[in-house]
């Protein structure tokens, strides 16, 4: 007999996983729904890395409004479950009049939005915090609470924390149609089917095409394409904080920023386009990038760069979160969250929930949580090969597969054998930071294939076949 699940979410990137994590904590029978092999592959894996604050947001937006509510919610699942973050802190700069007259509106709009703690930098304060910074800087605001954190990490440890907790994960499963029947709903993918009485759509990319499946047409995905450039880690020392441009009303602009990797940070474009497939980067967005990235901070561009990747924003007609509950159809929309799903995830899972009460959906709390830590793949903490005592304990902890990144062995059977584990080599990536480095695998990956070939049962080929498939996605 199939079951009928209380509730199935739809698409397990960092919002979908969050919201799964959130249901967990409650006597309900959830489903999580993704189309990719693996949790996390769309829009989360390929943002700027942010933890924003939400002090630029639209004041009194839904956006602003769970950017807030999500931020002491992030920090304390991070502690909990070991992703790695940094509270670096952003510096926002002016380099013409224009920007420098926008500031005291910016610090009043971070004001609006909860944010107390940013003030204003004269020129020669933002000299001395930033000294490597191109000549021209006109003045600057600070923000204490930006930070950087692993955009691949989080959403592994919700989907993560999700299943150990009784959350039913299934990949491969991209929603194809959407019936009802005896009241409950029949989705079905091109191979199999799941019965459910809610959904949540979280589709990112393709949630308007989810929510047309309901009959509803508020609004329209347009993929926002954003190309960064990653440098080599003997480019950190260049940048203290996050360095932000001055919004504008279409994009957050050009940023340089650390990543909990080691590496520097140059990007994203913005624009708009019509493929929601069309993740590869362009010579056009790269020379932009190096134009800009030249003026905000010279020296970065005489350093080595390690990798270019794109991602795609699941941008809206509208300036803000498109979350709309629907109770007579028992149908939850989640769209157009963009560039801050990341940071506001925990605190648009804990809206979702309320939502569902007011629809009728008021389940008891479980009385308690597992929680699983996450292997630190940041360089703020220890990792594996650094302690003598896991090494003495698991000798695959000492004996290092990717020595661009510092990855060993034991690090990669554990990916692999992990309570979701890697079935992909760009999951193996995503958990290890294996393939990632200035080589870009040329010296590791014939031993990372053979490592995940034997440890996950499938073949050498199925592997590189899997993965030039989604490249090519």
């Amino acid at each position: 007999m199939s079951i009928v699940y209380d509730v199935a979410v739809i698409g397990a990137g960092v919002v979908g996983s969050a919201i799964a994590y959130e249901l967990a904590k409650f006597q309900l029978s959830v489903i999580l729904l993704e189309a990719a092999p693996e949790p996390g592959m769309g829009t989360s894996k390929a943002s700027t890395a942010i933890w924003h604050t939400g002090f630029d947001a639209k004041p009194a937006s839904l956006e602003a409004a769970l950017m807030r509510r999500s931020y002491p919610l992030m920090e304390a699942f991070m502690d909990a479950t070991g992703c790695p973050f940094e509270r670096t802190g952003g510096l926002l700069i002016a380099w013409t009049e224009e920007q420098r007259a926008a500031l005291p509106k910016l610090l009043e709009k971070a004001h609006q939005n909860g944010v107390f703690d940013v003030r204003l930098l004269d020129p020669a304060e933002v000299s001395t915090w930033e000294p490597h910074l191109g000549q021209g800087a006109l003045g600057g605001m600070f923000v204490p609470g930006e930070g950087i954190l692993c955009t691949f990490t989080v959403p592994l440890a919700l989907v993560t924390q999700a299943v150990a907790n009784g959350v039913n994960l299934q990949t491969n499963f991209a929603v194809r149609s959407i019936s009802e029947q005896n009241g409950c709903y029949w989705l079905e993918s091109s191979h199999s089917s799941v019965q459910a009485h809610w959904v949540i759509n979280a589709a990112g990319l393709y949630s308007d095409e989810v929510n047309a499946l309901f009959g509803h047409n508020n609004f329209k995905i347009t993929p926002r394409r954003g190309e960064l450039i990653v440098f080599d880690k003997l480019a950190r020392p260049l940048v203290r904080h996050v360095l932000l441009p001055v919004p504008t009303a279409t994009t957050k602009g050009v940023l340089i920023s650390p990543t909990v990797y080691g590496n520097v940070l140059l990007g994203p474009t913005a624009e708009d386009l019509p493929d929601k497939g069309a993740s590869g980067t362009s010579a056009a967005g790269m020379q932009s990038l190096l134009e800009k990235g030249r003026v905000i901070l010279p020296e970065l561009l005489e350093e080595e760069v390690t990798a270019t990747y794109a991602g795609l924003r699941a941008a809206t007609e509208h300036s803000d979160y498109q979350i709309t509950l629907h109770a007579d159809q028992r149908y939850i929309c989640v769209g157009g969250i963009r560039s801050t799903g990341v940071s506001a995830s925990l605190g648009i899972a804990a809206h979702v929930r309320e939502l569902l009460a007011e629809g009728g959906l008021r389940p008891q709390p479980k009385a308690e949580m597992k929680l699983v830590r996450m292997p630190n793949i940041g360089e703020a903490y220890p990792r594996p090969y650094q302690s003598a005592e896991l090494i003495a304990s698991k000798p695959d902890y000492g004996r290092i597969v990717c020595f661009c990144e510092r990855v060993t062995q034991g690090e990669l059977v554990d990916a692999t054998h992990a309570l979701v584990p890697a079935s992909t080599l760009d999951g193996l990536r995503r958990r290890t930071r294996a393939m990632q480095g200035r080589c870009q695998a040329f010296n590791c990956y014939a031993s990372v294939v053979a490592l995940l070939a034997r440890e996950s049962g499938q073949t050498p080929e199925t592997l590189m076949c899997l993965e030039a498939g989604n490249a090519a996605r």
